[in-house]
């Protein structure tokens, strides 16, 4: 938590929603469904790509608490398997959004010790995207601090389908016991801890086909502000609003859950 009120002034709102989180209780691993973008843009009769380019500052900052804060992992939902029925113009403009943005960022994942993974069906996307996404991997791949998941034409459904594929074909090869870890060493997320935390912005109550596996106790935030206008404050609260849930796992839960004053949890406008 050093690192994120280094970069915060006292003066600042976020300042305040920072002091009040317990840092012995943080979340291991964030996951967000990264939705609102063409309602963003809607709203200000702009096209929908223009909802894609204001979305990149949110990634960017959301990225940097993340990392300052010293979680272990962060998935964003990017591009599901279902986005291809898009229109191919808008499609391609997301591919082009996307190289930007890795070339763009690589100093500070560096400067921050993030280290890169995009997970999905990698090799259906075009070469270029490929190569900058590996690229990335590479350049990232000795850092050691918050694990980057950059979730790119994904789909719960296909994960485990491909997830089975493998278990079979590996069955083929000797004996393979069959069981909830064997499921999970063969996941994109193998040897990522499950999100504790599961954001979804623009405030649709759906999961949207996103780590159908991983998120079977994960605490859920649903916010209606859409996630060009998703700001580090929103963050903030969504995790505040997360130590105040008492996580029992089916068993009965011994931890107090935090209190937190009210008002901290508030929507208030960041922009």
């Amino acid at each position: 938590m050093k690192a994120l009120f280094d970069a915060l002034r006292p003066d600042d709102a976020d300042y305040k929603l920072a002091s009040a989180i317990d840092p012995a209780r943080l979340p291991s691993h964030i996951a967000i469904i990264m939705d609102g973008n063409g309602r963003w843009a809607k709203k200000r009769n702009l096209p929908r790509v223009a909802g894609h380019k204001a979305g990149i500052d949110p990634v960017r900052v959301t990225v940097e608490t993340c990392a300052r804060m010293g979680l272990k992992a962060l998935t964003l939902y990017a591009f599901s398997v279902e986005n291809w029925k898009r229109p191919r113009a808008e499609v391609e403009t997301l591919w082009r959004l996307l190289r930007l943005y890795l070339r763009a960022e690589l100093p500070d994942m560096a400067s921050n010790d993030i280290c890169f993974r995009a997970i999905g069906r990698i090799d259906a996307l075009p070469d270029f995207v490929r190569a900058e996404l590996d690229e990335t991997v590479r350049a990232t791949a000795s850092n050691r601090g918050l694990q980057l998941n950059l979730a790119i034409n994904y789909g719960g459904r296909a994960e485990l389908v491909d997830a089975v594929k493998a278990l079979v074909e590996d069955a083929r090869r000797g004996a393979v016991t069959i069981d909830e870890d064997a499921v999970a060493a063969r996941l994109y997320t193998a040897g990522t801890p499950d999100p504790d935390l599961l954001i979804r912005t623009s405030g649709e109550m759906r999961i949207s086909n996103f780590l159908l596996w991983q998120i079977a106790y994960s605490e859920l935030y649903v916010t209606e502000t859409l996630w060009p206008d998703f700001s580090r404050a929103d963050l903030l609260r969504a995790i505040l609003d997360y130590q105040k849930r008492d996580r029992r796992f089916g068993g009965l839960g011994d931890a107090a859950p935090l209190e937190t004053d009210p008002a901290l949890l508030e929507a208030t406008p960041t922009r």
